[in-house]
């Protein structure tokens, strides 16, 4: 696709993700194919109450290739590596259609992640550890986290302070863990 038609989508994208009154959105470094969009944990969830800032950066080949979708703050959650805020969400890139949006992303996608973790497939293995073994932990520390890294005042301060610099190289857009591996391997991280 030529850039000029990537940009054109890109800048729509942008002007559709400031329409919905839920999200602020933001350019990152004048780039029209990368913002930040603040995204709200789903209500009667665990994560209800928190807030990430979500960093999207939309390939010259959007919307025929999925979007790479990471979280900038700290989140617990099965299916989201703790340390690089990598996403293991098989609609983002294996399923990705060109009838998908980033209205699906923030609206069903992302709500159904946070919702409905899949501890099958873990890239925080002590996540899914604790949601299987002990539930009353995993949620209690879900909030814990919601309440350290993702309130309202802690993601305006904490995070424009502290913007770290990791390459696309090191984050994929979606990551996996095998089963296999032994549970002591490292890529954890305390709070």
């Amino acid at each position: 696709m030529p850039p000029s038609i990537s940009r054109f989508i890109a800048c729509f994208c942008l002007v559709f993700c400031r329409m919905m009154s839920d999200y602020v959105v933001e350019t990152t470094d004048d780039k029209i194919n990368e913002f930040i969009v603040d995204f709200h944990g789903p209500k009667e969830s665990y994560y209800e109450g928190g807030v990430w800032k979500i960093r999207v950066k939309l390939p010259d080949t959007y919307p025929y290739n999925s979007p790479s979708i990471r979280f900038i703050n700290k989140i617990f959650h099965p299916n989201i590596n703790e340390l690089t805020g990598g996403v293991c969400l098989d609609v983002i890139k294996q399923s990705w259609s060109p009838m998908f949006d980033l209205f699906n992303v923030f609206e069903v996608f992302l709500p159904q992640l946070l919702l409905y973790p899949n501890p099958s497939h873990p890239l925080n293995r002590d996540a899914a550890r604790l949601m299987i073994k002990e539930p009353k932990q995993y949620e209690q520390k879900v909030k814990e986290y919601c309440e350290r890294y993702a309130k309202q005042e802690t993601v305006t301060t904490e995070n424009d302070d502290e913007e770290e610099d990791i390459s696309d190289e090191d984050v994929s857009d979606v990551e996996s863990v095998s089963s296999e591996e032994d549970d002591d391997s490292a890529g954890r991280a305390d709070p």
